[in-house]
Order: C-alpha cells, then sequence, then structure tokens
C-alpha cells in the first residue's frame, strides 16, 4: 500500500515538473524543473529496485546534460529579435522528407517490436545490470543503434550552427 502511494506521489510530481518545464516564464526556471523532474524519475527506479538506472538517471541526466542545457541557456542571447530573411540554402522538402522516412523507421520499429515476443522473457531479475546490458545488446540493438545515429546527426547539426556563428 505505501508503494502504491510513493508511486502515484512520484508519477504526479513528475508530470507535475514537466508541466511546469513547459510553461515556466523563464528559460532557467525550466531547467531547474527539469533536474527535479529527473530526480523524481530517479526516485522512481530507486523504488523499482533498479539502483543502477537511478545513479545513472543522476549522473548522467541530472548532472551532464541539465549542465550543458544551463550553459546554452547563458551563452545564447534569448532577447534578440528573429532573423528579417529567410535562409535560401534551406532545404525544407529535403528535411521534410527525412523526417518522414524516420517516422516510418520509427513506427517499423514499434511494430515489430511488438509482434516479435522479448527472447529475455521480460522483466530483469537481481542482477539487473548484467540484464540491462544483454537487452540492451540483444534484444533492442537495432533501437539502439538508431539512437545512436539520431544523436551523431544532432550532434553534426549543433556543430555546424556553431560554426556559422563563428
Amino acid at each position: 500500500m505505501v508503494e502504491a502511494v510513493a508511486f502515484y506521489v512520484l508519477a504526479a510530481l513528475i508530470l507535475g515538473f514537466g508541466v511546469l518545464v513547459i510553461t515556466a516564464k523563464s528559460t532557467v526556471h525550466s531547467v531547474l524543473y527539469l533536474v527535479a523532474d529527473f530526480l523524481c524519475v530517479a526516485a522512481l527506479y530507486v523504488m523499482l529496485q533498479a539502483q543502477f538506472l537511478a545513479v545513472i538517471q543522476v549522473m548522467v541526466y541530472a548532472g551532464g546534460i541539465v549542465v550543458l542545457y544551463l550553459f546554452v541557456v547563458m551563452l545564447v542571447n534569448l532577447k534578440r529579435p528573429p532573423e528579417a530573411h529567410a535562409d535560401p540554402r534551406r532545404l525544407g522538402r529535403l528535411g521534410l522528407a527525412m523526417a518522414a522516412a524516420v517516422l516510418v523507421e520509427l513506427v517499423a520499429i514499434f511494430t515489430l517490436g511488438w509482434a516479435r515476443p522479448s527472447p529475455s522473457g521480460g522483466g530483469l531479475l537481481p542482477d539487473n545490470v548484467k540484464q540491462l546490458g544483454l537487452a540492451l545488446y540483444q534484444d533492442y540493438l537495432i533501437p539502439f543503434e538508431v539512437a545512436s545515429v539520431l544523436l551523431l546527426a544532432a550532434m553534426i547539426g549543433a556543430i555546424v550552427m556553431a560554426k556559422r556563428e563563428l
């Protein structure tokens, strides 16, 4: 009974902080609400006996990623007016076609994932770090690689955008 109440309280906090991230007027406050949201998700992982995921959540997301967000928020001038002209090099139709291709790939991955049962049998065993690694690199290798390619594309895009400013 106590676990159910704790779960619902954490779920309400996660949803509440998520709404505050979106609706906050100040960008810095939005990032701070995001930190609180990540910490509540880590607490939820602890409740689910996934201490490794909770530590990774705190170290990677609440620590590293949010600090990066804060640096970006502090360094970017958000008060400047929008650009008066459109970039003639922008390839909107190509971008839309590529986004549609990625959406089709994601739908295919999810439908194939639902159609094929997981070979590991679902839930994590007491040695959850080993089981997590096996599930990540055996059962979910394709989605893991797709996510890594998407992150690589985002990193290249950020470098190109930053280089244009330099």
